[in-house]
């Protein structure tokens, strides 16, 4: 594996990390490890890295604040959430604070791996080399290469999955789409996570396209989802 990616790893248990680490770079990625969420948080500021994998139970600063923090300063950076806490309402905080995906200690290495490369590569479509992909979508353009909507001049930074459900709520603009089916386009899966994931992307996109009046997202209780744009 070519892939030199750089990671951000910020656990503070010293055995899993080291194991994590070590296993993350057999297979071809350059990983940073860091014990608390101060020392994180300055490598984050001092160095470049491409994803974060953050615990959220740390010593000095917790994953969430550290992750809010992150998110203030990069908006488009993949932050994946490691930890023992599995209840629904942490899984949901997580979400809203902008993370993209929330896995569960203990974990497979194969799984973790997955959905590392699964960020890593649509963070790729950033690529200058990378065809234009832009998109009209009533008074706003999607710019895919950039990760950003341009509504007349007012520009939101987006997040991977932000943009991905964007583009594909646009491909299939005007028509019902179940929530099963957007799942498994843009989550790839459709569990109870997933599903809450949904709700709160759903949210934010409202709230982007509230200033366009030639864009709405309709709810269609029990069915889905039809992605209304006007001429």
């Amino acid at each position: 594996m070519v892939n030199k990616s750089r990671i951000l790893y910020v656990e503070d248990d010293e055995t899993l990390g080291f194991i994590t680490s070590e296993n993350l770079g057999r297979k071809g990625y350059d990983v940073t490890l860091s014990q608390d969420g101060e020392s994180a948080l300055r490598l984050f500021r001092s160095e470049p890295f491409n994803l974060c994998l953050l615990d959220i139970m740390l010593p000095k600063l917790d994953g969430f604040t550290l992750a809010r923090m992150i998110r203030k300063e990069n908006e488009e950076i993949p932050i994946i959430f490691i930890s023992a806490k599995s209840l629904t309402e942490d899984k949901i905080e997580g979400l809203l604070l902008g993370a993209d995906d929330y896995i569960v200690k203990p974990f497979n290495i194969e799984e973790l791996t997955l959905k590392i490369e699964v960020f890593l590569r649509r963070s790729r479509i950033i690529d200058p080399s990378a065809g234009k992909r832009t998109f009209q979508i009533g008074n706003c353009m999607l710019d895919m290469n950039l990760l950003q909507l341009n509504n007349e001049g007012v520009i939101k930074k987006l997040t991977y999955r932000e943009a991905e459900l964007i583009s594909y709520l646009n491909e299939n603009r005007n028509r019902l789409i179940s929530r099963e089916q957007i799942l498994e386009a843009v989550w790839g899966g459709n569990d109870y996570f997933a599903g809450r994931s949904l709700d709160v992307f759903i949210s934010r996109l409202r709230k982007y396209f509230q200033d366009d009046p030639h864009v709405r997202i309709e709810n269609r209780h029990g069915l889905g989802y039809v992605f209304e744009v006007k001429s």
